[in-house]
């Protein structure tokens, strides 16, 4: 988030009123010392107006994440091939030669005893699983799988929600001042409602865009927009600081994203079961006013036809 410094001055007022999806009323933020007071309005799924004022520290809102960009498989690949050479020249195997191919990117095993050059492949293979994921894993990337097999590379969504949960807790006694903690329905309801009024970004493609446009939780309050990526890890991470033991389930579609909560359905409301659990979809995205349980009907659809990933969010 080092991208945003610039936004530093003495005093800082953003003021939104009727923005364009109608939800949010009003939107501000303040500079007082080592934090900034945010300032929300909406409307719930009644229609009736909330309002919500918390501050966030400074060093919480431009520190987390900061180093979080755009993943290129370029530069990745370099990285950790360098890392198997040098593990290469600290722990050598006898009569093989390894070395990086700038041209190709390709780590290049030579010899003259095909025995020791097949050792020497599977040692760069184990490293190469071994490398890329620790890579991954230091900038909260995930191999991710479509529904229809497509293999690719996206932020960890569910490690970012679980980060930022603890950034939540100032909600926390706002939110359960509205609502009850036993009431898992209302709850998750009253953060729908919040989020699906905050501003929508559009998606980037999940299979090309490699990050882009997907902000963190601190993030999307900040600039208060969101993408339904974002939204939906923003939504994880507050229901997470809310109701800590409950099970939750990420669920991608085609250019969306979803909630489950391990609640009740009634009538036809949209469910999916994974791993035996039954988990009660929500919209965090908006504009529409939807509360737990209802989607949208090309939401409705694809979860029909099985067309979504689920994601454990534990």
């Amino acid at each position: 988030m080092s991208h945003i410094r610039h936004l530093f001055i003495p005093v800082l007022l953003v003021l939104f009123s009727h923005t364009v999806n109608g939800q949010q009323l009003h939107f501000s933020k303040v500079e007082k010392g080592d934090s900034y007071q945010f300032n929300y309005q909406w409307l719930d799924h009644q229609q009736q107006p909330q309002t919500m004022v918390f501050s966030l520290e400074k060093t919480s809102l431009f520190n987390k994440f900061r180093n979080f960009k755009v993943y290129k498989p370029e530069l990745a690949a370099k990285y950790i091939s360098r890392r198997v050479v040098r593990y290469f020249n600290k722990n050598p195997i006898d009569d093989v030669r390894i070395s990086y191919d700038n041209q190709t990117g390709n780590i290049v095993a030579k010899g003259t005893n095909m025995g020791s050059i097949k050792k020497a492949e599977s040692k760069v293979a184990e490293l190469n699983k071994e490398y890329t994921d620790a890579y991954m894993k230091k900038h909260w990337y995930q191999t991710f799988t479509t529904y229809d097999q497509v293999h690719v590379i996206k932020p960890d969504h569910a490690t970012f929600a679980s980060l930022s949960a603890e950034d939540m807790k100032p909600l926390k006694p706002l939110i359960l001042e509205k609502v009850s903690i036993k009431n898992i329905r209302q709850a998750t309801d009253y953060v729908l409602a919040f989020v699906q009024s905050i501003p929508y970004s559009p998606l980037e493609s999940r299979v090309d865009s490699s990050g882009a446009g997907f902000n963190p939780p601190l993030k999307l309050l900040w600039e208060n927009q969101g993408d339904c990526d974002s939204k939906v890890t923003l939504t994880a991470a507050i229901l997470r600081t809310l109701m800590p033991r409950i099970k939750m389930v990420l669920v991608f579609i085609d250019n969306h994203a979803l909630i489950g909560i391990d609640a009740l359905a009634k009538g036809d409301e949209t469910t999916i079961t994974v791993d035996g659990t039954s988990y009660l979809l929500g919209e965090p995205t908006g504009p529409a006013s939807l509360a737990l349980g209802r989607l949208d009907e090309a939401s409705e659809l694809a979860i029909s036809q099985g067309l979504y990933t689920a994601e454990i969010f534990h």
